[in-house]
């Protein structure tokens, strides 16, 4: 069982938001309300919920706003912002990974819509697999346009990410060991599920754990999709 518990996280938020301006947003990714709540604004409250206390947060560099947003938003929490353009996600993730303190991290990207309840449940459960395990939130609720499939056995190990069919999609939730963000992947690598097939490859302990529901907030559709889900969600369910 790991001793480590997890109190160091990171959020993803450099990505442009081209699909949702498309559809007709103009305010940043990050600060696109579900039932009122920006989706920042929500991952965050998810993380300090999950007894996160260092958290780190990329915004890509039109996004000052959302800078000043979470500052002004949560003064008293240790949270530190990097304001960068980056490439890719994966180029996102290793800016995040360099800000990180020792021990393993809880990674969400911004608009991985998830109930609070099932974040927390996801964090708890993590930690208490093998240390060195790198842990991926896995679902059979499919909303991404791209979805990242996985093919897992029945000890919850992942054999395979990518290709068209699988078990689950991952849901856009990690627990990280220090040793594995310091790893260096080869050449070419320029998108987070790319690094996290790569791990998998290599034979690393990639373990997946089943969340019932995360949205990837992409489209005004997926907006609509998760604000249903958070009036339908009651503090007090469990799965």
């Amino acid at each position: 069982m790991s001793a480590q518990e997890i109190r160091a996280g990171g959020i993803l938020a450099a990505g442009e938001g081209s699909r949702l301006r498309q559809d007709g947003w103009t305010m940043a990714k990050p600060l696109v309300p579900i039932e009122g709540i920006p989706l920042v604004e929500h991952v965050i409250r998810n993380f300090l919920a999950a007894g996160v206390e260092r958290l780190c947060v990329i915004f890509n560099a039109s996004e000052e706003d959302c800078a000043r947003f979470v500052h002004s938003r949560f003064p008293d929490a240790d949270i530190r912002i990097l304001v960068k353009t980056t490439a890719s996600s994966y180029e996102s993730f290793r800016e995040i990974a360099a800000m990180l303190p020792p021990g393993p991290a809880l990674v969400s990207t911004v608009d991985a819509w998830c109930p609070r309840l099932d974040f927390v449940r996801f964090a708890r459960r993590a930690a208490e697999l093998p240390g060195e395990a790198t842990v991926l939130a896995v679902t059979q609720f499919v909303s991404d346009e791209k979805p990242l499939w996985v093919k897992m056995d029945d000890a919850g190990r992942i054999s395979e990410l990518g290709g068209g069919s699988g078990d689950l999609v991952t849901a856009g939730l990690y627990v990280f060991p220090e040793r594995v963000r310091r790893l260096a992947p080869p050449r070419g690598i320029g998108r987070l599920r790319e690094y996290l097939a790569w791990l998998a490859e290599r034979g690393e302990d990639v373990r997946g754990l089943s969340i019932e529901a995360v949205v990837d907030v992409d489209r005004s559709a997926d907006v609509a999709l998760a604000a249903r889900l958070a009036a339908s969600d009651q503090p007090e369910r469990s799965r």
